[in-house]
């Protein structure tokens, strides 16, 4: 999709269509007063016989507006104007583009950034915009034969007079456009089937990445590679797979070579049918979205590479499939970890701390400023949070705040929860280190328990995205997050850096 800044006087566009927003009740927006003055009031006598209040989400499609030369306009309903937040502006957006889509309009004039909520400007907007517009008409077609639904909004226009506006709204775009590339890229490979979406296709992409940006360079650890590091925990989630497990390993070479990493660890499991622990069967088919932390990795390093931020990043990704074989991992095993820990699996379907720890402990010889791991890790994290908030831990307030932060400014959130000592007790193993599950109390903390013996070395977090990396049922599908805060939070950096020099 294209996005564009124009400066055309309202009304006098040649266009299919021209998008403005009304508030509840009846209220028109400034770019609405200005057509209404060109239609000679024709937009105050729709709004009087009440075809649309301006409820958020509310939309009414204008034919032939009198005095314009635009062939329709889209009206908005945008709320009450006090209750307009960062949350309600993306429904807005996200319900416009939908609506134009659904009327087979293929260009438009948005006048939506005028809207920004209170504490934030039209860069934001126009970016907001963008990401949101070119979110809610993704569609995945690709292993489709027919009904296909292409979207059919092709462009998106900006219309702005001021140069300097202009100008940041021109960033702005190229900064959304990338961030929605990367989310797209996410949910490309998340809504994969796993026959399509092994270890290897993820390697493949990684290299189809580097190819195309020139500040990413990608390294593949095979099997045997890895048996040499004594990644004894990641091979082990393996052995009952006949694909063949791969650890993934991308440099982003956008700042200074002595300027320190952030690493971003995903979650590869491209596969998880809980092994030995088996899944119940109903929904079983979602656990080809156990790989979504390794997507939002590459989602975010291809964002990045897209913008070109002066940062140095690291994507690592343990990937492999966990299925049940003669030759498995069974509950009660002992495995050593690439730390030297020795786990003792009591659950084979708590795999997802296996593969990370292997990959948390490689991720030292980059000497990283910050480590960030993504993962859908654990079930009770979606009982704790549901599908709005991902679960943050780590062990550093600074980066916990800064992850935070980078939520609240991308839409994409995320909640703390607590990383306290006490918890740490319930992975004791009577014959090993640790053991990988710590019972049904406090899942998503234990889990994060477990990931923290292996960064004593590290700055780092930890995000669960268990609840929101995608949607089930009849909207089954990935959601691309966190691409979105993952890229706001190393654009934060790349800013407080600016800023410091």
């Amino acid at each position: 999709m294209e996005f564009l800044v124009k400066s055309t006087a309202i009304g006098k566009q040649q266009t299919p269509c021209v998008v403005v927003g009304i508030h509840e009740t009846r209220r028109l927006t400034p770019a609405a007063q200005q057509l209404d003055k060109v239609s000679r009031g024709y937009l105050t006598t729709i709004l009087k016989r009440g075809d649309i209040k301006g409820k958020s989400g509310e939309t009414l499609m204008l034919h032939n507006v009198p005095w314009t030369q635009c062939e329709r306009v889209l009206l908005v309903g945008c709320g009450k104007k006090k209750e307009l937040d960062a949350a309600a502006f993306g429904k807005i957006v996200a319900q416009a583009a939908t609506a134009l889509d659904k009327a087979g309009v293929k260009e438009a004039y948005c006048y939506l950034p005028e809207l920004a909520p209170d504490g934030h400007d039209l860069p934001w907007a126009v970016r907001r915009t963008v990401e949101t517009a070119a979110d809610a008409l993704y569609r995945f077609n690709q292993l489709k034969t027919r009904d296909k639904q292409n979207a059919r909004l092709r462009r998106m226009i900006f219309d702005l007079d001021d140069p300097d506006q202009q100008r940041d709204a021109r960033r702005a775009i190229r900064e959304g456009k990338a961030i929605a590339k990367g989310r797209a890229l996410a949910k490309d490979l998340a809504n994969l089937p796993g026959n399509h979406c092994t270890p290897t296709h993820l390697a493949e992409q990684a290299k189809g990445l580097a190819e195309h940006h020139p500040a990413l360079t990608v390294k593949v650890l095979d099997e045997k590679k890895m048996e040499a590091l004594n990644m004894g925990a990641l091979l082990a989630v393996a052995r009952g797979s006949r694909q063949p497990a791969r650890l993934i390993v991308l440099e982003y070479q956008g700042g200074g070579k002595g300027d320190k990493p952030c690493v971003l660890v995903g979650k590869g499991i491209t596969f998880d049918s809980g092994g030995i622990s088996i899944k119940p069967s109903p929904a079983m088919d979602e656990m080809k979205y156990d790989m979504c932390g390794a997507a939002s990795v590459l989602g975010a390093l291809c964002a990045v590479a897209e913008m070109r931020l002066p940062l140095n990043v690291v994507g690592i990704i343990p990937s492999c499939e966990n299925l049940p074989d003669g030759n498995a991992v069974k509950p009660g095993d002992i495995v050593t970890s690439m730390s030297g820990q020795t786990i003792e699996i009591l659950n084979t379907d708590a795999e997802g701390r296996l593969i990370l720890c292997d990959a948390l402990t490689y991720s030292e010889q980059f000497d990283p400023d910050t480590v960030i791991d993504i993962a859908t890790l654990t079930g009770a994290c979606v009982i704790a949070l549901g599908k709005h908030y991902s679960g943050l831990l780590g062990n550093d307030e600074q980066l916990i705040g800064d992850i935070l932060a980078a939520g609240e400014a991308s839409g994409d959130v995320a909640w703390q929860l607590p990383l306290g000592k006490d918890y740490q007790q319930q992975l004791k193993s009577n014959f090993a280190d640790m053991a990988n599950i710590g019972g049904r109390e406090g899942g998503t903390i234990t889990a994060a328990c477990f990931l923290s013996r292996f960064t004593e070395k590290l700055t780092w977090a930890h995000l669960d995205i268990a609840g929101t990396a995608w949607l089930g049922g009849h909207k089954k599908g990935a959601t691309g997050r966190p691409v979105p805060l993952l890229v706001q939070y190393l654009i934060d950096r790349c800013n407080k850096q600016e800023r410091q020099e």
